[in-house]
């Protein structure tokens, strides 16, 4: 069985990041998605996500696309990738942040899982930056 481990903030859950979950689940039989800690989505992204960590992995877990949906490690964000030993990383067009050090935690721990950076979905409208300033606003999102 090819297991298949994706990361992600999935703040404001939405049809780009519905894609890119789709396109991890082809690449394999078993999907494991990773959601952020709040604590990482504010260290990297310089605030903390409108939605809880908790209610993005039910945001997730409702779309019934992944067989396991956990929240990441405290600590070390790559431990996980030992327990859960994947064939495939699916990573999202605009997930660069840890590509480098991920490499290099392969490699030092003698695992020979695939990187595979995943299509966008329509980022000029389904990009999680761009819907909050929407709401924010108070505008709807285009389809």
């Amino acid at each position: 069985m090819k297991k298949v481990i994706a990361f992600g903030t999935f703040d404001h859950f939405h049809a780009g990041h519905e894609s890119y979950l789709r396109q991890a689940r082809e690449l394999g039989e078993h999907l494991t998605v990773i959601i952020a800690r709040d604590e990482t989505v504010e260290r990297l992204k310089g605030r903390r996500p409108d939605y809880s960590e908790r209610e993005r992995r039910k945001a997730v877990m409702r779309s019934g696309i992944a067989e396991r949906v956990v929240l990441g490690q405290h600590g070390d964000k790559y431990a996980v990738l030992l327990k859960y030993k994947p064939d495939v990383i699916a990573l999202g067009y605009d997930q660069f942040a840890f590509t480098i050090r991920l490499k290099k935690f392969l490699i030092d721990n003698g695992m020979d899982a695939k990187i595979v950076r995943l299509e966008p979905y329509k980022p000029e409208v389904h990009k999680t930056s761009i819907i909050r300033t929407q709401k924010l606003a108070g505008l709807e999102q285009a389809v």
